[in-house]
């Protein structure tokens, strides 16, 4: 009888924690059905209407995939995408490697940089470039009076620009997110492999590159979506001159002049499936290499 109180107590103490961490969780449940949730399923029920906003019908998604200039746009954000995640993929393996180098104080300051670059992004990083870059830029100027051709023949309101300026800020991402995994390859690896006979490339080729390729297929889904959904930047720089997906979604949600919510819904809808179909990818992938691990 007293093991059956004793239980009894025990099985109240616990229901009565878990009420008390629903009710810490309720704040934070509300603000993702609000903010999250909701602006989602709107958006995926709001493409399915017509522009009247009253006929249920699929005419926005056929009016998206029989628009060349649609299909434009979403090939232009894929490709920028790719191209900057690929970029800053591959010099941030480097950089990350070498803050690995620096003693623990310098490698928490190099870090510190990083964070504060990789959140300088949207509107005042690309006023930042056209004050140094653009047509009267500092630098610009500077070189061309000094009979410097060093950007003669660059244009930072091109394509050449726009990938530039995501790069710059996908690089210091990229960097934070894979400096942990190196910690994970550990001084004994490497001094074992070194008895082995195998030089420092082949460490890194046959075991250190393996144990680091999840984390780089996670970092670079990471990428890809971070540039798909960029919005402020492109923005900023190259205002409507050029075709990319999050400026045409904002262009007919926003625009006094061509507004249609309903399509813009459509393609927001394919912009987030691109995402999920990336990240979606990059777990099958991570997961094979884990296995093939």
């Amino acid at each position: 009888m007293q093991a059956y109180i004793e239980e009894r107590k025990i099985l109240a103490k616990i229901r009565k924690q878990t009420l008390y961490l629903s009710a810490l969780l309720l704040p934070f449940i509300l603000l993702v059905i609000s903010f999250e949730i909701g602006p989602l399923v709107s958006m995926i029920i709001n493409s399915f209407y017509a522009d009247d906003g009253i006929s249920i019908t699929l005419d926005q998604y056929v009016s998206i995939f029989t628009s060349k200039f649609y299909v434009q746009a979403i090939y232009n954000s894929v490709f920028i995408s790719l191209f900057s995640a690929i970029t800053s993929i591959v010099v941030a393996v480097v950089v990350a490697l070498s803050f690995t180098k620096f003693s623990k104080q310098a490698q928490n300051r190099l870090l510190m940089i990083s964070n504060m670059t990789s959140n300088f992004e949207g509107i005042p990083l690309a006023f930042s470039y056209i004050i140094l870059l653009g047509n009267n830029g500092l630098f610009t100027l500077l070189f061309a009076k000094l009979g410097w051709d060093v950007f003669a023949g660059f244009n930072l309101y091109s394509w050449t620009g726009l990938i530039l300026v995501y790069i710059y800020f996908q690089i210091p991402l990229a960097v934070m997110l894979l400096y942990p995994a190196y910690q994970g390859i550990k001084q004994q690896w490497k001094e074992a492999a070194a008895l082995l006979g195998a030089s420092k490339l082949q460490f890194w080729f046959h075991v250190g590159l393996p144990v680091l390729l999840p984390s780089i297929a996670g970092v670079f889904s990471i990428l890809f979506a971070n540039a798909m959904g960029a919005y402020a930047t492109a923005y900023a720089l190259v205002g409507s001159n050029y075709n990319l997906l999050s400026l045409q979604i904002a262009a007919l949600v926003a625009s006094d002049v061509t507004l249609k919510p309903q399509l813009g819904s459509a393609l927001g809808v394919l912009l987030a499936s691109t995402m999920i179909i990336a990240m979606w990818f990059n777990q099958r992938m991570m997961r094979r290499i884990r296995r093939d691990l």
